[in-house]
């Protein structure tokens, strides 16, 4: 007689591989992980930020009263730098080119001494605190250090110029979007979020902060430094990115010795503070599409590497703008607390700042229901509330 087969045994073996296939496929991809959070760590001492420096950094909630304020902007402001700021655009500009007389070192603390030349372009992370970089943490983080100068436009120059001096010059390997072998494209994400702040940010002060109006002549160094801002971040000779944006900066630098030693004008009228908000209300409109859009403009869906992309440029975009909207709370300081604003702008850098703390190792694009994370909303909620409060500030500074 034939023997039966034993179908029991069977799927019992069959139950028992599958059982192991499954115990080393969930070990792989936990093996995998692990890998990929070892790698990023690895990479972090490279991209680790130089150590902060360790001075008072002005922010909003510090600014003084308005009582404090109108005193500390007669002690501050030297003849001829725009004597009626909080003036609408019908404010006198006889005096636009008085003889400067030197200004009375002050902050709103009380006397402040000279602040050293290396602080110049020192990030400081948080307020004034130091911290450690993560994987690919993307930089100095957003408050510039600030010097106590008292002459108007000092603080506002250095903001401007601390984010792109640290990525060209601070930063391990330098600028990245024009390398010929591309290995970190979420840095050079970034790096393209704090160039496109420092362009918009070039571009009013040129046009509008620099100048009295229209009929006025534009200063020359913020013309160079608007132009070699506009070469393009992935040109990699004839000229370089890299050397363009080197140049620009010395432009500004120069821009600055002169306001420092009163032969160049820095006007904190409304109407000339106003387009530079717009400029960044804008930005972080375009930040927010890209970060809450499921399908590109062809229709197909947003993959995890443009996500990730979208992700890195929006907190390059976060660093720079909260540094240069810090510094416009001392500069424009008179003109946004006459205006009622102070408490407004408080909560748009509150709004950048959480944005630009949210550094994960790595970054999931999960449905908003999944399990796992998706950092683009994530990300997309203090960009949109930046939006916010930055659009009800230049109501508010328009009434």
């Amino acid at each position: 007689m034939g023997t039966t087969p034993n179908t029991d045994s069977g799927e019992k073996g069959s139950k028992e591989f599958k059982l192991f296939a499954a115990k080393r496929i969930l070990l792989g991809a936990v093996g995998i992980v692990l890998l990929l959070w070892l790698v990023s760590f690895a990479l972090s001492f490279f991209d680790s930020p130089p150590s902060e420096t360790d001075g008072h950094t002005p922010h909003v909630a510090d600014m003084p009263t308005s009582t404090d304020t109108a005193a500390h902007d007669e002690a501050a402001t030297p003849a001829g730098h725009d004597p009626a700021d909080t003036h609408d655009e019908a404010a006198p500009e006889t005096d636009a080119h008085a003889a400067p007389e030197t200004p009375h070192v002050a902050d709103s603390h009380g006397a402040a001494p000279a602040a050293k030349p290396s602080d110049a372009h020192a990030p400081a992370a948080g307020h004034g605190t130091s911290t450690a970089d993560k994987a690919d943490a993307h930089a100095p983080a957003g408050h510039a250090a600030f010097t106590a100068s008292g002459v108007k436009g000092v603080a506002f120059m250095e903001a401007m110029i601390a984010p792109m001096h640290h990525e060209l010059e601070e930063r391990f390997y330098g600028w990245r979007p024009n390398d010929i072998l591309d290995f970190t494209d979420n840095v050079n994400n970034y790096q393209l979020g704090v160039l496109e702040v420092t362009r918009r940010t070039a571009e009013v002060l040129a046009e509008r902060i620099s100048r009295t109006g229209s009929t006025q002549a534009f200063e020359k160094d913020l013309e160079n430094a608007r132009s070699n801002f506009m070469i393009n971040a992935d040109d990699y000779m004839l000229p370089s990115a890299e050397t363009s944006y080197k140049e620009a900066l010395e432009s500004l630098e120069r821009y600055k010795t002169k306001l420092e030693n009163g032969s160049a004008l820095f006007y904190t009228r409304t109407d000339n503070l106003i387009p530079l908000l717009r400029a960044f209300e804008n930005l972080l409109g375009s930040c927010d599409d890209n970060l809450v859009k499921a399908h590109e403009d062809d229709g197909t869906e947003v993959s995890w590497f443009r996500a990730d992309d979208y992700f890195f440029y929006a907190s390059g975009v976060a660093h720079a703008m909260h540094s240069i909207l810090e510094a416009v709370a001392v500069d424009f300081a008179k003109t946004i607390e006459t205006r009622r604003g102070t408490e407004v702008l408080h909560h748009a850098l509150e709004a950048l700042e959480h944005a630009m703390h949210i550094d994960p190792i790595l970054i999931f694009d999960s449905p908003p229901d999944g399990i796992l994370a998706n950092h683009r909303a994530n990300m997309a909620g203090p960009i949109s509330h930046a939006r916010f409060y930055i659009g009800l500030l230049i109501e508010t500074l328009s009434t």
